[in-house]
């Protein structure tokens, strides 16, 4: 078997976005289990469109992952340039060549002849509307004259009348299109770069790409880049188009969804991990066999199968990945979820009067319950700012008459060393004394000490308050 090489080629116009993760993640995925090199390649020739530094972002979220190309332009191989505005030169003598054997043509259409000719054929009920061919009928006088004029010229392909284009993708099976419902499409713009279409496909076989793993939008592309194969005489890559990813409602997920956050460096802001991210990107759209959930990434490498990835679109599903993520922060040792941690509650509250053994104590409170870093700023709030009452429970509990009753006795034996121990005595001696007990005096003290009904340890949590806060709390009950 021929050495697997795959690539994962991104424009540069922004952050890694869940599809572009996911495209990348399979690509690796692939390559490791096969032992095959992953390269990354950044397909930049749409310069308009290109941000100030989208390249860095897409490779600094892609090592945030722990999806570290084998080949990029940052860490070259045999293969480069890995940017496809630094491989002009090459694109040019194949566009040279395809003229010279009568595969391409110059065509000096005007955008205005173009749109017109358009419309004519729109008016005209085309079911699809394509080049009439105007400049491949050019005789040697008009196209001499047009060169001595220096006249702006974009290349185009002649696509072959009869051609069938048959191919084995990896997911859906064979595919089949017809050269018929193709145009003469441009493979070189007047500004002298190539259509994606076209420099994609010198630089997979150059790079001697094998295989290539992509959204099912690029269905569609394929045809156009299989004619290309055969004109060069090169072999063509085994080529997987992968399901979409949909929202919630089943509907494609788009970058204009609000309801889902679209890009990595959202979900790292967030205090997501990308252990968890890189565990539940991987279950988008391909399944293992057994139930097991939580994976490293290299049993991942290990277990993946490309006959197993999903012909149906893949929903993503917020509730699984936050639980995904829960999973993992419950297996962290504490100093680790403090780490996490630490950056956001620095950024909500003032921590310079709290100690450090203070603040382990309270990240240890919510340990098991924590599922992405920043929501330590929601459920640790009660120590900072409160009580807020905002749930109706605990406004209920507020007006039980026994929970005055509890306030004060519990001011009333508040013990002098302030200790977890001290005060779970000093609830035995309240109980005592009141003969109140069960719901009423534990949801009682809670919604009066943290205006919530429900948390963690509440004796643990009375001491973190401090004595100081309790006592401020309760008297005002």
């Amino acid at each position: 078997m021929k050495k697997v090489r795959v690539r994962y080629a991104p424009s540069p116009t922004g952050h890694l976005h869940i599809g572009n993760a996911r495209t990348a993640l399979f690509n690796y995925l692939f390559a490791k289990h096969y032992e095959g090199d992953f390269v990354l390649r950044i397909e930049d020739t749409d310069i308009e469109r290109n941000v100030e530094g989208g390249e860095e972002s897409q490779l600094y979220y892609m090592h945030w992952l722990g999806i570290d190309p084998d080949e990029s332009p940052k860490n070259p191989g045999a293969y480069g340039p890995y940017r496809q505005m630094e491989r002009l030169d090459i694109y040019r003598k194949h566009t040279e060549w395809l003229i010279e054997k009568g595969y391409a043509y110059k065509c000096y259409c005007t955008s205005e002849e173009l749109d017109e000719d358009y419309q004519k054929q729109v008016e005209a009920g085309f079911a699809a509307t394509r080049y009439n061919r105007k400049c491949l009928h050019l005789n040697k006088e008009q196209r001499q004259l047009n060169e001595q004029s220096d006249l702006p010229y974009t290349v185009r392909i002649r696509v072959p009348d009869n051609d069938t284009y048959t191919f084995h993708d990896m997911i859906r099976g064979d595919v089949t299109f017809e050269a018929k419902d193709i145009g003469d499409w441009v493979l070189v713009k007047a500004n002298g770069i190539p259509t994606y279409n076209y420099a994609v496909v010198i630089d997979d076989h150059l790079m001697a790409i094998t295989h290539v793993f992509r959204g099912e939008e690029h269905l569609s592309n394929t045809p156009k880049q299989l004619m290309l194969y055969r004109m060069f005489g090169w072999e063509e890559p085994q080529f997987a188009h992968m399901t979409l990813i949909v929202n919630e409602q089943r509907k494609k997920l788009s970058k204009r969804d609000n309801s889902i956050m679209q890009y990595m460096s959202q979900y790292k802001d967030l205090g997501y991990l990308p252990q968890a991210m890189f565990n539940f990107m991987a279950l988008l759209g391909w399944s293992p066999e057994g139930e097991q959930e939580i994976y490293s990434p290299q049993e991942l490498i290990k277990v993946f199968d490309e006959k197993r990835l999903s012909k149906s679109p893949s929903m993503f599903d917020k509730q699984k990945l936050t639980w995904v993520n829960n999973r993992y922060i419950k297996e962290m040792p504490l100093t680790d979820v403090v780490a996490l941690c630490k950056p956001f509650l620095e950024q909500e509250f003032d921590l310079s009067n709290r100690s450090a053994e203070w603040i382990d104590k309270l990240v240890g409170l919510f340990h098991d319950q924590l599922s992405y870093g920043h929501q330590i700023t929601e459920l640790a709030r009660q120590f900072f700012i409160g009580p807020e009452v905002l749930e109706e429970d605990a406004k209920e509990a507020l007006a039980w008459e026994t929970t005055p009753v509890i306030a004060k006795a519990f001011l009333e034996h508040l013990p002098q060393e302030w200790t977890v121990d001290n005060i779970k005595l000093t609830m035995d001696a309240v109980k005592n004394e009141t003969k109140i007990k069960g719901k009423p005096l534990f949801m009682g003290l809670r919604a009066s000490t943290t205006g919530q009904c429900h948390g963690p340890d509440l004796m643990s949590t009375i001491f973190l308050l401090g004595k100081d806060e309790v006592s401020k709390r309760l008297g005002q009950i």
